[in-house]
């Protein structure tokens, strides 16, 4: 039996005393802040602007209202198919 390879364990996983843990010291002097980038700030702007602007234009709305009523509008029909097809190879 080889007592120095037990004695060399035990001293691996003596119990000796663990001093308790000390208590953090509190400090006002730390404090967490918050920056935003220009960008961000300027996202913010936009999408207030975005809030704020109305879903319908009105005016634009009233004069197609108005062609329509008075059989004024007049849609080309190249440029309804080439929009059409615009649309349908962005969707492809």
């Amino acid at each position: 039996m080889r007592i120095e390879a037990y004695n060399q364990i035990q001293q691996i996983y003596s119990n000796s005393r663990i001093s308790k843990p000390q208590a953090a010291k509190k400090t006002n002097e730390i404090r967490d802040t918050v920056s935003f980038s220009s960008i961000g700030k300027d996202i913010a702007v936009a999408k207030q602007a975005v809030k704020a602007a109305p879903d319908v234009r009105e005016d634009v709305v009233a004069r197609l209202k108005t062609a329509i009523k008075n059989g004024t509008y007049d849609v080309s029909g190249e440029d309804f198919a080439d929009k059409l097809l615009a649309k349908y190879s962005e969707l492809a």
